[in-house]
């Protein structure tokens, strides 16, 4: 008889804005002309279900093996040598449950550095879209994730949580038009790769933004995002240059430390002879010096600032927040049910093919005899549960009586046969 098969649980392996630098997360950026190579490379260490996202605020494998430890730490090697040393210490591993809520999260954008920005929900669909085509995505990673789009698609409808971003962006789409009237006629500079920073630069593109510049630490990151919008890329050491020809500068470096200082900012303005500069600073912590905002010709807006400008109040943030929390919740509960049920079914499907093997082993003893088969077939179907029962019965009469009770709900027995 053939060994029963193992069934694939899940796993997430990843490094996110939360958990790791920015510098390692550029140094495991996988651009889109690499995703097959490294998806390859995973399936020849063995891992046959993955998808792999790679954006600017996370590089993230969401999986499932038999065993999601040892695929997670195949994943971990992977990625140390992209980096060229070890990851661990700014990775997140996941397993089972935990693997399965954190996908859901990052599916409703519940783990983004702005909660609710919508380019996240594309980012998964497009990583699955590679990994089917790849045949890299089995039975386990499809059913979580689809349930996870189930879920994403109720927040989006039924909390206000999507506005935020949105709302965001609007807000920094009308102080532009403040400061420089039609974003038509501005040049736009964007420093980092951020997923709000792109949804700003998507915004103000479709608002008619079309000179836009492009810089970041990570070439290949700065090409990809230049291709979107059809921008210039502008190398990270000519910093200084490039901001003397931007009306709107957009940062998103998360790197921990000052991008622009307001040393650089005010030589810019000087060699603007002080035309309005503003300054769209999405870093956590800032990105831009906040002094700048005492320059003659320099505004400054933070997150806080556009959120102060796009929503009423943190108390509705988090309220939308915890509505979508708590329908993520409800189909995780839905989705481990469904999961139940389907395991139950495997299990009835065993125990009929072991009835069916039975019955014709009797009937082949008796020589087709239906009335020795059957009575033959009664006593060895019930060999087993007997034998097990009186060992229960002396070793624990309380589970004995559990035993019971799940064999009277089974199979309907009437409580009045009980003691006959």
């Amino acid at each position: 008889m053939d060994a029963p098969e193992v069934p694939a649980r899940l796993g997430v392996v990843g490094v996110n804005h939360r958990s790791s630098t920015a510098a390692l997360r550029d140094a495991l950026f996988v651009p889109e002309g690499e995703l097959r190579g490294f998806l390859a490379e995973l399936r020849r260490n063995g891992i046959s279900q993955a998808l792999l996202m790679s954006t600017c605020d996370r590089v993230e494998l969401q999986f499932a093996s038999p065993d999601p430890g040892s695929a997670g730490s195949a994943i971990l090697a992977a990625l140390g040598r992209r980096a060229g040393h070890e990851v661990v210490s700014q990775a997140y591993v996941h397993h089972d449950g935990a693997a399965l809520r954190h996908i859901f999260s990052v599916a409703c954008s519940l783990d983004s550095q702005v909660v609710g920005e919508p380019q996240v929900l594309g980012q998964v669909k497009s990583a699955l879209a590679l990994s089917r085509e790849m045949g890299l995505v089995g039975a386990e990673l499809e059913g979580a994730l689809e349930h996870a789009f189930a879920a994403a698609k109720r927040v989006r409808s039924e909390t206000a949580i999507g506005e935020r971003p949105v709302s965001l962006a609007a807000a920094a789409a009308s102080i532009a038009r403040d400061v420089h009237g039609d974003p038509a006629r501005c040049a736009a500079l964007v420093l980092g790769l951020g997923e709000m920073g792109e949804l700003l630069v998507e915004h103000f593109h479709r608002a008619g933004l079309s000179r836009i510049s492009v810089s970041a630490p990570s070439a290949a990151r700065a090409a990809g995002l230049a291709r979107r919008f059809d921008a210039h890329v502008i190398a990270y050491d000519a910093l200084e240059t490039a901001l003397a020809q931007a009306d709107i500068v957009i940062t998103a470096m998360g790197t921990g430390r000052t991008t622009i200082s307001a040393e650089q900012a005010d030589a810019a303005l000087r060699a603007r002879r002080r035309r309005p500069m503003l300054f769209l600073d999405l870093g956590v912590p800032d990105d831009v010096a906040r002094e700048i905002e005492k320059l003659d010709g320099a505004f400054r807006y933070g997150i806080e600032d556009l959120e102060a400008l796009a929503l009423k109040g943190r108390a509705q943030r988090e309220a939308a927040t915890g509505e979508a929390w708590a329908i993520v919740d409800a189909e995780l509960a839905a989705y481990e049910r469904q999961r139940a049920g389907r395991k139950a079914d495997g299990a009835i499907v065993r125990l009929r093919r072991h009835f069916e093997a039975e019955r014709l082993r009797a009937l082949g003893e008796t020589g087709g005899d239906a009335e020795r088969a059957t009575e033959l077939l009664v006593q060895r179907l019930l060999h087993g549960p007997s034998a097990y029962m009186r060992a229960i019965a002396q070793e624990d009469p309380a589970e004995r009586a559990r035993v019971e009770g799940l064999i009277a709900r089974a199979f309907g027995l009437d409580d009045t046969e009980k003691d006959k």
